[in-house]
């Protein structure tokens, strides 16, 4: 314990990798304390082998309870592994496309058409470009944090192959955390409906709750409304999933 102490004194002489995993494994830090525990040792945090999985018991019953706006999760490579029945009620029902296809970066660069029906259209205030350098941006970050998670690689370099666009803007290097956003969402019968977008991360997880709301009173938030009362005529549980490319003078950035 008095190592501890001193590892967090900056006292310590430069311990190695090896012993301050072994400290964090005999103590069972989870991984936020085992990260502090190394930058204390003036070493870098271990890069994570695999994607965590999403769906927590806390965050299955927000999906529950939440059910006033459009919600979805997502994980750290944007595949969607969650919806509440008003997200179906904004963008369409997901389950009509395969798993695999249920993911932002395919529906945004991918050349499946199945994909890029996941949304409606949606049309971001930063437009399509800003939107496309954040959300890939955002991407090469999970790729940093899980360097070796087979299912990422396979996504980035399918990406990179199939689209010289999401290829320019990987090359590029940025890397960011996509936050807030406003969108404009065409829907198929109420028309434009134009709602703040927040990306609400899990501290200790990479997931990635995306939420739709509209100021109160507005004409956007009696547009959120109609989508309700539909939405509860149908309602049911949240759902779970069970498991052509863009250019940069796209219009729709599809979330």
């Amino acid at each position: 314990m008095d190592y501890l102490v001193r590892l967090e004194q900056g006292r310590a002489t430069h311990p190695s990798a090896q012993v301050v995993d072994s400290l964090a494994r005999a103590l069972q830090l989870d991984r936020i304390e085992r990260d502090h525990l190394h930058r204390c040792a003036g070493l870098l945090p271990p890069p994570d082998r695999a994607l965590d999985a999403p769906i927590t018991p806390g965050i299955a019953r927000m999906l529950t309870r939440l059910t006033e706006y459009p919600i979805a999760v997502f994980g750290a490579d944007w595949q969607m592994h969650s919806w509440n029945p008003m997200w179906v009620a904004l963008h369409g029902d997901p389950e009509t496309v395969p798993p695999n296809c249920r993911n932002l970066i395919r529906a945004l660069f991918g050349v499946d058409d199945r994909a890029r029906s996941l949304f409606n259209p949606v049309v971001s205030s930063g437009g399509g470009e800003h939107f496309a350098t954040a959300l890939v941006a955002d991407l090469r970050l999970a790729s940093s944090i899980y360097p070796h998670d087979a299912r990422l690689a396979d996504l980035i370099a399918e990406m990179r192959s199939a689209n010289d666009y999401f290829e320019s803007l990987w090359v590029s290097g940025a890397v960011a955390v996509l936050c807030a956003d406003r969108k404009t969402v065409t829907h198929p019968e109420l028309g434009d409906i134009t709602l703040d977008c927040d990306v609400l991360t899990s501290p200790g997880s990479d997931t990635r709750l995306v939420v739709y709301t509209a100021a109160e009173g507005s004409a956007d938030a009696d547009k959120l409304g109609s989508l309700r009362r539909g939405a509860l005529s149908s309602d049911g549980p949240p759902t779970q999933s069970s498991s052509s490319s863009f250019e940069p003078d796209d219009h729709a950035d599809r979330t």
